[in-house]
């Protein structure tokens, strides 16, 4: 129809959104972006404007208001709005689309709007639309052929342990079968497992979901990797065994003194980083098969993985913290029950404040369709260790440290300090200073060694007497006699 009002919309000069396109004439290809805003929150495509919006006119408006509304619904089966408007002389087209409740394809191909982009959906992501056209999400999917009895306990006693201590849930909540806790937190659809329950719960989810880890290196520069690790299991514990990898072997800490307190400035925070390490993990999209990745430099410490950005916001609202909105709800709501994330999507304020009230720049972020980052300018210890000559832990396969500390405060002290415990053996005793009651079960899965290789190492720390098992072996607790050695911690 021909209307001579001109619609509701934004001034010409602002950019293309979610929910706009502009082009200056008609081309059959432009079927896709129709396709586009169907699948995703619906839109309008105009043509006879500029990509700055202003209005240059169409001299076939009359022709595309007949031909247009034919071609969208012989190639989708969907019927569009179109409509012809005039503006100071000047004819344009407007092709108002609804969002679907279904899949819509173009030519047998489906395509999905996202901030000004429009892609083409294969594979997974292709999956996912369908299942969220149909109130599902990638994470609520069945899993057939697992049952309950093929988890290991450990990741369901972080749960309940964590949960507890956090009052997320009562004592009473936890104290059934792990089958119960599943079906409490709704992992469960009839006699099935879902996806988030194996990613979440089970030992070893990359047997049904590649890329379930998360890679950790050390780079000199951005071509020279130095050494890696990969920390892999059950996501409810995955966020505690990387912080202790990253405090332990990647950063250094400088020591100093109040009194006869040691206290150990690392570069950053760690409550910051460990909440852009649970945010990569609870948000990233496990369908593409690819880890997270944490690059860690002596200034910088980048974090990136795969994400799905939903189809109704701007990739810069995410920074605003206006919402949550998790691509994975079902995996989010562990870790919130689990007491390790909040419900009100602040995390992204909170790094910004934490970093600012260390001393630091606020984290740089990067948010393309299908990849968000966060790069952390950390302090830098070891040109702060050289330029000053102030002693600071060091990364190495074995430690032979020989070091003499003199203090003239109100007294002195002088620590002769000589021991060679090797990597493995450090990480033992840090793990135990920080969890008294851990076990060696515990113990391997956080380094990533075998059981019988951690009781190895543990047996030559008892007989050197830097360890002291006190207690029944179940029930008791670890002592380390810190006052005959200082520990390194990297």
């Amino acid at each position: 129809m021909l209307n001579k009002k001109t619609p509701k919309r934004k001034k010409p000069q602002e950019m293309e959104t979610q929910n706009i396109e502009w082009k200056e004439s008609w081309r059959d290809e432009y079927l896709k972006w129709i396709c586009g805003f169907a699948n995703a929150q619906g839109g309008c495509l105009e043509i006879g404007r500029n990509d700055k919006g202003a209005l240059v006119g169409l001299t076939n408006a009359k022709r595309l208001l007949e031909e247009l509304p034919n071609k969208i619904r012989s190639t989708m089966g969907i019927v569009a709005d179109v409509s012809l408007f005039n503006q100071k002389g000047l004819e344009y087209i407007a092709i108002n689309v609804l969002a679907h409740p279904n899949a819509i394809s173009y030519r047998g191909k489906y395509y999905l709007r996202s901030g000004s982009t429009n892609q083409e959906l294969t594979g997974f992501a292709l999956d996912e639309l369908i299942l969220r056209k149909y109130g599902r999400t990638w994470d609520s999917a069945p899993v057939p052929r697992i049952k309950v009895s093929d988890f290991y306990h450990d990741a369901f006693d972080i749960f309940r342990k964590k949960a507890v201590s956090s009052k997320r849930l009562m004592a009473e909540d936890v104290e059934g079968s792990n089958g119960e806790l599943l079906e409490a937190l709704k992992l469960t659809e009839g006699d099935y497992l879902l996806k988030a329950a194996v990613l979440l719960f089970h030992q070893d989810p990359e047997r049904w979901c590649l890329g379930s880890y998360v890679k950790i290196g050390y780079f000199e520069n951005d071509a020279d990797l130095r050494y890696q690790d990969e920390i892999n299991g059950s996501l409810i514990g995955i966020a505690d065994r990387i912080m202790d990898t990253i405090y332990t072997k990647y950063f250094k800490g400088m020591i100093r003194y109040e009194g006869i307190q040691r206290i150990d400035e690392f570069p950053m925070l760690r409550d910051v980083l460990r909440e852009a390490v649970l945010n990569a993990i609870v948000h990233k999209d496990y369908s593409t098969g690819n880890p997270i990745h944490i690059k860690i430099y002596d200034d910088k410490v980048i974090i990136y993985n795969d994400c799905q950005i939903p189809p109704n916001i701007e990739p810069e609202s995410l920074l605003t913290g206006v919402r949550s909105n998790p691509h994975n709800p079902l995996i989010a709501n562990g870790f919130f029950r689990s007491g390790q994330i909040e419900a009100w999507g602040r995390g992204i304020e909170k790094m910004k404040n934490g970093c600012i009230a260390d001393g630091l720049p606020e984290p740089e972020f990067t948010i393309l369709p299908n990849v968000f980052s966060i790069c952390f300018n950390i302090r830098n210890n070891n040109k702060a260790a050289n330029n000053e000559g102030i002693i600071s832990d060091n990364q190495g396969d074995y430690f032979g440290i020989n070091f003499g500390l003199n203090f003239g405060l109100n007294f002195g002290l002088n620590f002769g300090i000589n021991f060679g415990l090797n990597e493995t053996q450090c990480k033992i005793v840090e793990l135990m200073i920080a969890n008294p009651e851990i076990t060696a079960e515990q113990i391997a899965e956080s380094i990533g060694i075998t059981k019988r290789q951690i009781e190895a190492n543990i047996s030559k720390l008892k007989d050197s007497g830097i360890v002291e098992r006190i207690g029944a072996r179940k029930k008791g607790r670890w002592a380390v006699k810190q006052g005959k050695f200082l520990i390194p911690h990297s």
